[in-house]
């Protein structure tokens, strides 16, 4: 395990190294209600007073009700500000706009809300010069669980290396809410999503590959091939000239 005090000074200095570097005057990040953003913005908040976490609910009847509880209950007990920017009709709009253009299929439609919550954070961060924390996991970066210039776009992330299983310790070691420690990793997209459910794997079988290389014959192909077909998210975009 880590020495999650010694964790926590490092990323700390980390942040503020970044904010002299930048001469901004703070963060910005979006407050999912769910582990990853809880901890970045614990982090965040012990690195700057001017922390700002914003909860934006799409569409999903689950980000007006739990996960929107569990953002402001982690943004009272650690003093973080927050702001609510409903996102609904922003993806209505979309939609609309381009519907008969095109015929929109799950993914497509699935990543519309991502993009505007990046779209969003940017936003506010450019109006007051923050900059725009990430909140992805080694585990789901890995993976390739995430949108491409959505929820994978950000200026740092200080968790892009902790597995899934070392973020929820890390949250026991800081004393966050139980709830954000024991319910069910989730993106919050569409009702009843959970992380592990859609991708056919946990992530407790994630971690134990990438660390170990072992894995059972499914696991493994599903791993292998998610990591494959995402390698692109991990990169940045091709350029002529720059093969």
């Amino acid at each position: 395990m880590r020495d999650y005090a010694v964790e926590l000074e490092n990323r700390v200095q980390f942040i503020k190294k970044l904010l002299a570097k930048s001469g901004a005057k703070g963060v910005i990040f979006g407050n999912s209600g769910g582990k990853d953003s809880a901890l970045v913005g614990i982090l965040c908040k012990k690195a700057t007073d001017n922390t700002v976490g914003v909860i934006m609910p799409c569409e999903s009847a689950r980000n007006f009700g739990e996960d929107k509880d569990d953002g402001l209950e982690v943004a009272k007990q650690f003093g973080i500000e927050t702001r609510t920017v409903d996102l609904t009709d922003c993806k209505a709009s979309v939609i609309n706009a381009v519907k008969d253009k095109t015929s929109l299929n799950n993914q497509a439609l699935t990543n519309i809300a991502p993009r505007l919550r990046m779209i969003t954070l940017y936003a506010i961060g450019a109006a007051e010069n923050l900059l725009v924390a990430g909140t992805g996991n080694r585990s789901e970066r890995y993976m390739g669980y995430f949108t491409k210039w959505g929820d994978g776009g950000c200026d740092f992330n200080p968790i892009a290396d902790l597995s899934v299983k070392e973020v929820y310790e890390f949250l026991e070691f800081l004393g966050a809410p139980e709830n954000i420690i024991k319910k069910a990793p989730s993106a919050g997209l569409f009702e009843g999503q959970t992380d592990e459910a859609e991708m056919g794997v946990t992530y407790a079988a994630i971690d134990k590959y990438i660390d170990t290389g072992i894995a059972t014959e499914h696991d493994k192909a599903i791993i292998d091939r998610y990591h494959r077909v995402s390698e692109h998210k991990r990169k940045m975009p091709a350029l002529y000239g720059e093969e």
